[in-house]
């Protein structure tokens, strides 16, 4: 077992000064978290046989959900880590696999906040595959053995399950699940704002999966973990760029220059990519899962007593800067807006990058006309 506290303050964007040369990783070529870091020489299990991680933020209410993700993963030989963001630890321990768990606790913190700060490549570089999971899904239809069978055959870098149909909260019909479909890399539609057909090059036609539950091989989640910037704790907007990330295991080195927020949030430098995401990326059908769409961050709202008129009108009034699920949103949106913009200023500011899906839908269009 492996116990991690992290203080914070109730101020998410309160930041560590680090120095940009110093790589506190450095010495180490391949680190896992079961066999390194729980304080014995030797783990219970061979770190050959401990290929993969699931990482899933959790809270106590949902206790039950998670305990049913994870009984699916223990066959599997999974290495598990809870991210606590209700500070409740003590409630899991009458779980058998709690023990084994890595548990780090960080109040009122989202799932890419634990991930940027936890998840660093050099640490998870002994999993071949990341599972970064939400805690509201049900898995009564998935088995990850079948699952990673799947997308090692595919040559899948990045990859979801597909979403049950009756799911809450779908936003994109890529991630629904297609009945008569193993996977799929892409999705046709010719209704609505947004037109996806045979010569789709990108988000969310193709190559695209939603931030609920990715999955990452190694490679991939070196660049997607760069992706995530320090202050923007939602991560909304990565989901249309994880595409960039989508390398082939075995073609993949470092780039001298990453994309990144340093500490200081003072901007992103682009990425040197590899791999093409409408084959790199996709959705896997046989196994999918169910997204019940359960608001924790903000909690829920308890039940109020019958209002006066008056009362009624106050509170009406108070909505939208009192409800903590209205301002997370305000503040998801406001995140995106920045993220998109540090990406443009990133693009303007790096003369050597070229967007190879950019120049990929030219070459496509000129051989078209050609």
């Amino acid at each position: 077992m492996l116990f991690v506290l992290y203080r914070t303050t109730v101020y998410q964007y309160q930041h560590t000064e680090m120095d940009e040369n110093f790589d506190p990783f450095e010495t180490f070529k391949e680190s896992s978290l079961a066999s390194r870091l729980l304080g014995c020489s030797r783990s219970k299990v061979e770190p050959s046989t401990r290929g993969y991680l699931l990482a899933i933020p959790v809270g106590i209410k949902q206790k039950d959900g998670v305990d049913h993700i994870v009984q699916k993963f223990l066959p599997e030989n999974f290495t598990v880590m809870l991210f606590h963001y209700d500070g409740n630890v003590d409630g899991w321990w009458d779980l058998d696999w709690s023990d084994e768990a890595i548990h780090i606790v960080a109040k009122n913190q989202t799932k890419w906040w634990f991930a940027k700060r936890f998840l660093h490549p050099a640490v998870v570089s002994a999993y071949d595959y990341i599972f970064l999971w939400d805690e509201d899904l049900g898995v009564e239809h998935f088995n990850p053995g079948r699952y990673l069978k799947i997308v090692r055959f595919e040559g899948l870098e990045i990859s979801q399950p597909a979403l049950d149909p009756n799911s809450t909260n779908i936003h994109h019909r890529i991630t629904v699940r297609a009945r008569t479909n193993k996977f799929h890399r892409r999705v046709y539609n010719s209704r609505g704002r947004t037109k996806c057909s045979d010569i789709s090059e990108g988000p969310p036609c193709t190559g695209f999966v939603e931030g609920m539950a990715p999955v990452f091989s190694r490679s991939a989640w070196y660049c997607a973990w760069h992706l995530i910037q320090n202050d923007l704790v939602h991560g909304w907007g990565m989901d249309m760029k994880l595409g960039y990330c989508a390398q082939g295991l075995g073609t993949f080195s470092p780039p001298q220059k990453s994309f990144y927020v340093n500490w200081e949030s003072e901007g992103m430098q682009m990425i040197n990519i590899m791999g093409d995401r409408t084959k790199k990326v996709g959705v896997i059908d046989s196994e999918y899962i169910l997204h019940k769409g359960i608001q924790t961050l903000g909690g829920r709202k308890p039940p109020e007593r019958k209002a006066s008129n008056t009362e009624e009108m106050t509170r009406r009034h108070r909505t939208a800067s009192g409800d903590p699920r209205m301002e997370i949103r305000r503040q998801s949106v406001w995140e995106l807006q920045i993220f998109r913009d540090r990406w443009q200023q990133a693009v303007k500011e790096d003369k050597n990058w070229v967007d190879p899906f950019l120049r990929s839908l030219k070459h496509r269009k000129l051989k078209r006309h050609g």
